[in-house]
């Protein structure tokens, strides 16, 4: 009987001494919002980072499949009337911007499209000078442009199809040591009347325009 109980007391100690000894096992702390968003899908608003920009001028940017070509002083055409040789002829746009043909006399030209003047030629003929006639016209050559302060050559040039204002640059044999070469200022006529803007030197020209590079001061 003692020894049943020796063996009981033993156990009851042993068991004790087991729950005493018992090892800690890490556990990751889980934070509750975090842990809600991943059950229910719950996520808490972000606040958006707010940016400073600083304003940056109008660029101009032209290609000829943008916008149609607009005549103005100083563009050459060819103007071809088929089957009649007298008035198939290069024409220049004058100051006032109009042309000057046989028969018809001075024919506005400024604002128009190639296209839009032969219309406007075609109306004018047929009404009293030929039946059908069919008229063509093109630009033969451009309106010049200009570039003026720090370039090695400024004044007038002929235009070219597609140049920006690093090869206008370059035709008036390049910048001066002390021309401002990242933001050059450039003039330009529209329908709206003129605007300027400061614009990169990969900018596309068009007829007509006017560039000017400045003087750095540093």
């Amino acid at each position: 009987m003692q020894r049943s109980r020796a063996r009981i007391a033993c156990l009851m100690l042993a068991l004790a001494v087991s729950g005493c000894m018992r090892t800690a096992v890490p556990v990751a702390a889980i934070d509750n919002g975090s842990l809600d968003a991943m059950a229910y899908g719950t996520i808490q608003p972000v606040r958006a980072m707010e940016v400073t920009t600083t304003p940056v001028p109008p660029v101009y940017a032209y290609a000829a499949h943008d916008e149609p070509y607009r005549l103005d002083a100083g563009d050459r055409l060819r103007i071809v009337v088929y089957g009649q040789e007298g008035l198939t002829n290069t024409y220049t746009v004058d100051a006032g911007g109009s042309i000057t043909m046989p028969l018809i006399g001075a024919v506005r030209a400024r604002g128009m499209t190639p296209t839009q003047l032969a219309a406007a030629v075609t109306a004018r003929l047929k009404n009293g000078y030929l039946r059908e006639p069919y008229v063509a016209a093109e630009v033969d050559t451009y309106r010049p442009f200009f570039i003026l302060g720090e370039v090695t050559a400024p004044g007038q040039y002929p235009y070219v199809p597609n140049m920006t204002i690093e090869s206008a640059v370059a035709i008036a044999g390049g910048f001066t040591p002390r021309a401002q070469r990242g933001s050059i200022k450039l003039t330009r006529m529209g329908e709206a009347g003129t605007a300027q803007a400061v614009v990169p030197p990969g900018t596309l020209l068009k007829p007509g325009d006017t560039v000017v590079v400045a003087e750095r001061w540093f």
